[in-house]
């Protein structure tokens, strides 16, 4: 059974595909979690620029895979790993044998309109300001995110542009043609 991991843009559906692959047995893990660890050790909060920031940070003192490294002895045979931001990142995870790096994503339009029902701090109030907030946040610095990097690098890209049935239809698809079923308890 492969790790999957998850890629794609700022509320393209990561956080929904994670939920029903949960669903359907999968561990969920986060790189984002490693970032809020090291935030929570620090005493800070994690807004989006300390999230930001200090994922940055660890990834210029430990390299561009350091988030992934910290959380490869926590994977096993069934699991997703979510926020898959950077080439270094996925570099780590592909050593795990049957990795399988996907793309979730979805129009700039339909993104913000999901961002801004759910309300997170930090979120652009715009759709103007969510492009360039996006835009700033996406470089070619080996420290920092570098989503469209990593997304050309995805196995599959799942166009989540509707509903979550749509989504978990594809997700149900992806299951039965790259992974095998779960073993059975016996």
């Amino acid at each position: 059974m492969p790790v999957i991991g998850l890629t794609g843009p700022n509320a393209a559906g990561k956080g929904e595909a994670c939920a029903y692959l949960r669903s359907q047995g999968f561990a969920v893990h986060s790189l984002s979690d490693i970032i809020r660890e090291e935030l929570a050790a620090r005493g800070e909060a994690p807004t989006r620029e300390a999230m930001i920031r200090t994922g940055n940070e660890l990834r210029r003192g430990g390299g561009p895979g350091a988030l992934a490294e910290r959380l490869l002895p926590r994977l096993g045979r069934r699991d997703v790993v979510d926020s898959v931001r950077t080439p270094g990142e996925a570099g780590v995870l592909r050593r795990i044998e049957g990795f399988l790096l996907v793309c979730v994503d979805a129009p700039a339009a339909v993104r913000f309109e999901r961002a801004w029902r759910r309300g997170r701090v930090g979120d652009a109030r715009t759709l103007e300001a969510f492009v360039a907030l996006e835009a700033r946040e996406n470089t070619t610095d080996p420290a920092a995110q570098q989503l469209a990097a990593t997304a050309a690098l995805a196995d599959v890209t799942l166009a989540n542009d509707g509903g979550l049935d749509a989504l978990h239809a594809q997700l149900d698809r992806l299951l039965a043609e790259r992974c095998a079923p779960p073993e059975s308890a016996a």
